[in-house]
């Protein structure tokens, strides 16, 4: 018979509902009988002790919010009656030690990977057209269209030729899949963004780093590179930033000049004959093996649900646990959804330096947002809330255990390239697609995305491997999910038998013999930061 209720922590007050409950149901619960007074969907919280105004509330062993007014035992939590509380921190406070998961099946793994000459291996092998300023996003959208068309081969979309059925007044027509590429061995993907000029000139500089991540990020074999040339975003800038992160950079990076070039058609034509040849060169890198230690892997999460913490996101713990045993690297952002839980993380962190930096990062994050009018408190979303993630503190300490156990070796700010293995905190917002983006531009040539509520995300250059936290989302959308943890909410599977599953299926697409359903979708989703707007 399924468990009713569950508890995450052994110190925790309130325990998560795993099934829709009515009032004046009892439910049976660690040796006693409890009444539940409201009705109270799954994935809410239920109060274990009577709480008074003001009284702590107690999950995944953190404070994760206060009693505003009286909750009985029994009773449901909600935006009501509950208001967000985290702890304060000031720095360390406690030594650190970490037992590594038993890793001896995983150590002479390999996947098939594209190997760079700077030593990291991509999952993937793109040549990468962007502009440096918005201006070239039309240019950048015309030579999509050319080369989409001769290179990709892509079948015509159904939605298209439904709407060219009713705008005929004919019958729907199958589409024959006639979709071949010219080349087999390299994708070819295209950036458009609303930046580079405008704004205030660190926007500019932060856009430099993040594209200059994009270039350097091992999945990427070249780039094709427009500029107009009045903009605050000079070429300069951009080289300047790719040196800054790769001083021995030898990818071929192809840049161009509106400004300098004369018309867009004589432009275009060089582009596209210059492009298509460093294409054709590119194609001639093949897999070969890599260990998996070459895996650097982000943690992201959107569209949470109150199952999240539960099964998916310590699934994510579980491997990136795994992947620092192996000396592989897992990176963990969502800087506001790291509150509550930051004693926890600085504990964690190696080096005194890096946890300085980590608070420091967090508290001019949180008072920029302080200062435009916000707080982390309103950083859950109305899906969030509507899922039993009611305060801020709880999401995060939900959220942080993508993060797993292991020690923290490195901490960066957004724009910052990975240097080290092993689990390193990125400071992004907690936006799905904008921390995504980021995290592709620190280095990550995988991400791992868990989501209750389902969410298509994906990205240009690097596979977005989607976890569900529950079976009915799976079920519900199967074209976005790769990986659903449900089992572990019904009990039949542990977090290490799921991590396992996971960590084959990651091999699988490292290795381009499967791939994910955002790449399948062709979901290609970049949004820079503009830091201090987004939660």
């Amino acid at each position: 018979m399924q468990n009713k209720l569950i508890k995450v922590n052994t110190s925790d007050n309130v325990a998560v509902a795993l099934v829709n409950l009515k009032a004046e149901d009892v439910v049976s619960f660690e040796g006693e009988a409890i009444k539940i007074l409201s009705d109270t969907k799954s994935k809410h919280k239920i109060a274990l002790d009577k709480f008074e105004s003001g009284s702590r509330i107690i999950m995944y062993g953190v404070l994760v919010g206060t009693a505003n007014g009286i909750i009985e035992k029994g009773d449901v939590l909600t935006t009501e009656n509950v208001k967000h509380q985290s702890e304060k921190v000031y720095g360390k406070t406690d030594s650190f030690s970490w037992t590594a998961p038993n890793v001896e099946k995983w150590k002479n793994r390999t996947f098939a990977g594209y190997h760079r000459k700077d030593g990291q291996v991509g999952t993937e092998n793109v040549w990468l057209f962007f502009p440096l300023v918005f201006c070239e996003n039309r240019n950048v959208e015309t030579l999509k269209e050319v080369f989409e068309k001769e290179l990709l081969k892509q079948k015509v979309n159904p939605h298209q030729m439904l709407l060219r059925s009713l705008v005929s007044g004919g019958e729907e027509t199958e589409v024959a899949d006639k979709s071949v590429d010219v080349f087999d061995n390299i994708d070819v993907k295209f950036i458009t963004h609303p930046g580079g000029c405008g704004g205030i000139r660190q926007d500019s500089e932060s856009l430099a780093k993040l594209l200059a991540g994009y270039v350097n990020n091992p999945n990427v074999a070249g780039a094709t590179v427009l500029s107009l040339g009045c903009q605050n975003l000079q070429i300069n800038i951009f080289k300047d930033a790719l040196n800054a992160i790769n001083p021995n950079m030898e990818k071929p990076v192809l840049i161009y000049e509106q400004q300098q070039m004369g018309t867009i058609d004589n432009m275009l034509s060089i582009i596209i004959k210059e492009s298509f040849e460093a294409i054709k060169k590119a194609n001639n890198i093949e897999r070969k093996p890599a260990p998996l230690s070459k895996l650097r892997v982000g943690l992201e999460c959107g569209g949470s649900d109150g199952f999240s913490g539960i099964s998916a996101n310590p699934t994510l713990g579980a491997v990136s646990d795994m992947l620092a045993a192996l000396n592989g690297t897992a990176v963990l952002a969502e800087f506001p959804e790291l509150c509550g839980v930051e004693q926890e993380l600085v504990n964690r962190c190696v080096s005194d330096e890096d946890g300085e930096k980590f608070l420091k990062l967090m508290k001019a994050y949180e008072k920029s947002v302080v200062d435009a009018g916000s707080g982390f408190d309103m950083n859950p979303s109305p899906g969030n809330i509507k899922d039993g993630l009611i305060t801020d503190a709880m999401k995060s300490a939900g959220a942080a255990k993508k993060g797993g156990t292991s020690p923290i070796q490195g901490v960066l700010d957004y724009g910052e390239y990975i240097t080290k293995p092993g689990l390193n905190l990125l400071c992004t917002p907690g936006n799905d697609v904008e921390s995504t983006t980021a995290l592709v531009g620190s280095g990550a040539n995988m991400v791992l995305f868990t989501t209750g509520l389902g969410t298509p995300t994906g990205n240009p250059i690097a596979p977005i491997v989607k976890v569900s936290s529950n079976t009915e989302l799976a079920e519900k959308m199967p074209d976005i999910i790769d990986i659903e943890t449900g089992a572990v909410i019904r009990g039949e599977k542990t977090i290490e038998e799921m991590a396992d599953e996971m960590l084959e299926f990651m091999i699988d697409v490292a290795s381009g013999k499967k791939q994910t359903k955002a790449k399948l979708l062709n979901q290609n989703d970049f949004i820079p930061w503009r830091r201090g707007v987004s939660l």
